[in-house]
């Protein structure tokens, strides 16, 4: 894609599409009306050819553009991108040159004109931007100019950027640049360059191509993405506190979460960053269980989870799995908090209870304790106690994606909610699995999908015993969690233990060493290239072993 840029001054935004790029797309030459224009230096200093193509005293515009015609005929182009350039364009420049883009500074057909920045500002408007469109013939047949037809040709793409309370002209113009234009402009380029744009000159139309860009329609990860969010909260600190912080909450989404979860205890100090990051975590992850589920988080991983008859049984097994590492952790219940719960949860500390809802006995006892935040989650938690709160816990998940902001980007991916039925995953061993075996499997493998990787889980019935996490070797992992169920866990043993794996063993070492710990059964993904020597490795050991034929990754 070979691009000719035309502009009168800075060419801030020919500049940044000679950076970056976009699509393979090659700036090919720079063009100015004006002999001087800093943009015929920044060029040339970029090692693209810079022309001036300057307007005579005698020479009319159709003559002028001849001019520029001659100019861009040495170069052989696909598209004419206009940066401020101070000159309206008749058919005799556009019928004979490449589709003509321009860039201006506003969501058109909203401020037109040369104040789009002062404009938007006067009106009140809450949100602004810019829009890339087709540049479209402004003059009538003697040459003059048509003040209708400036700005409205068909727009290809358009970025917003909010207009923030104490804006002038040159603060918003300086974000539409950088947020609204640097964005709009190449994603323009890009697009003409994959071939995703169809432009009708007689009808002054633009049309694009389908915007799916994985697993076919439907998918959701559409080829552009437009997120808002209002800062619900301006946080103490980031993750250290010489980190600033503030949270932005997205209203719109139904599934209950913490952003907008109320803090029953008044008075207790606001939550914090690295607060929020544990409260989500944790409460992901007893949302993965319909019977009562307690989970202890401590820096997002799980000190323990279990499930049991009662809410309180299952926090007391949960919590026993590593109390030590519990410590000023947060507990999550998929349950209304009773008081024999509450009790149990006060008698160590902690920092933060996520739950539906609470009894109000149960929250005399939560709020008796200084700064132990209390978040209700379920519906009508805002009113009084024993209001809110789904007796079968939160039912489906209602937000499909999850995403993780980089520094140029941000990755996006559909939610982690595998939850196979282990009667259907293929038995690789002599010895068979028993059903009460499958039946930790499943508990442990819900569980290791919020364990970060390398993720090793000890568990027996539904709760764990051991937890290893985050390690950079497989058999690491293995290792801490053995040790965990060995010094940390209270009245448990990974003797007879289920081993959930997130990923395959690379080498028969790890399931050795769970055998040496005691444990009797592994669920892991398989598909390692030493899988007959892992298999080999339980058999030698008589453990049975369920390949899931699926990974559970979780990096972040």
């Amino acid at each position: 894609m070979q691009v000719a840029g035309m502009a009168s001054n800075r060419g801030r935004n020919l500049l940044n599409v000679a950076d970056r790029a976009p699509g393979g797309a090659d700036l090919a030459v720079v063009v100015s009306d004006e002999p001087d224009a800093p943009v015929l230096e920044a060029a040339a200093e970029r090692g693209i050819p810079a022309e001036s193509v300057v307007p005579r005293e005698d020479e009319d515009r159709r003559a002028h553009e001849r001019r520029l015609i001659d100019v861009l005929g040495d170069y052989d182009l696909d598209l004419v991108c206009l940066d401020g350039y101070m000159r309206i364009l008749s058919d005799t420049f556009l019928d004979r040159a490449p589709t003509t883009l321009n860039v201006h500074p506003s969501l058109l057909p909203a401020f037109p004109g040369d104040d789009a920045w002062g404009d938007a500002i006067d009106a009140g408007v809450k949100v602004t931007g810019a829009t890339v469109h087709v540049v479209v013939d402004a003059t009538n047949d003697q040459g003059e100019i048509v003040e209708d037809r400036i700005d409205c040709g068909p727009a290809v793409t358009q970025e917003p950027v909010p207009v923030f309370e104490g804006d002038d002209r040159a603060t918003l113009k300086e974000r539409v640049l950088h947020e609204a234009e640097f964005r709009a402009y190449p994603r323009a380029i890009r697009l003409f360059a994959a071939g995703r744009v169809d432009v009708d000159s007689e009808d002054e139309s633009v049309t694009l191509t389908s915007d799916d860009v994985a697993g076919g329609e439907g998918d959701g990860l559409r080829a552009r993405r437009i997120t808002t969010g209002d800062r619900a909260a301006a946080l103490r600190y980031g993750e250290n506190p010489h980190q600033d912080a503030a949270l932005y909450a997205d209203y719109a989404v139904a599934e209950p979460n913490v952003v907008d979860a109320p803090q029953l205890n008044e008075g207790a100090k606001a939550l914090s960053y690295n607060n929020y990051n544990d409260a989500d975590a944790a409460l992901d992850l007893v949302k993965e269980f319909d019977a009562p589920a307690a989970a202890v988080i401590k820096h997002t991983n799980p000190a323990g989870a279990a499930v049991a008859d009662t809410l309180a049984d299952a926090y007391a097994d949960a919590l026993a799995t590593d109390a030590q590492s519990a410590f000023g952790g947060v507990v999550a219940l998929n349950r209304r908090c009773d008081r024999a719960t509450a009790a149990q949860i006060v008698e160590s500390y902690k920092e933060i209870v996520v739950a539906p809802d609470y009894t109000g006995d149960a929250l005399d006892v939560l709020t008796g304790k200084e700064d132990l935040r209390v978040l209700a989650v379920g519906h009508g938690a805002g009113g009084p106690p024993g209001n809110g709160g789904d007796a079968k816990g939160f039912g489906e998940p209602t937000a499909r994606y999850t995403e993780k902001d980089l520094v140029g980007g941000r990755l996006v991916q559909e939610r982690d909610d595998q939850d196979p039925d282990m009667a259907d995953c293929e038995v690789v061993t002599e010895r068979e699995p028993t059903a009460a075996q499958l039946e930790t499997m499943r508990f442990a493998w819900r569980t290791i999908k919020h364990v970060k990787s390398n993720a090793i889980v000890f568990a027996t019935g539904t709760e764990t015993v051991g937890v290893g996490m985050g390690q950079v070797s497989r058999v690491d992992a293995v290792r801490l969690a053995a040790l965990k169920a060995e010094e940390h866990a209270e009245g448990k043993s990974a003797e007879g233990a289920v081993m959930a794996s997130d990923a395959f063993f690379p080498f028969p070492d790890g399931v050795e060493y769970a055998a040496e710990a005691g444990v009797e059964a592994v669920v892991q993904p398989g598909g390692s290239q030493n899988d007959d020597a892992v298999i080999a490795a339980a058999d030698e050991h008589d453990m049975a072993m369920v390949l899931t034929g699926s990974r559970c990754f979780r990096h972040d």
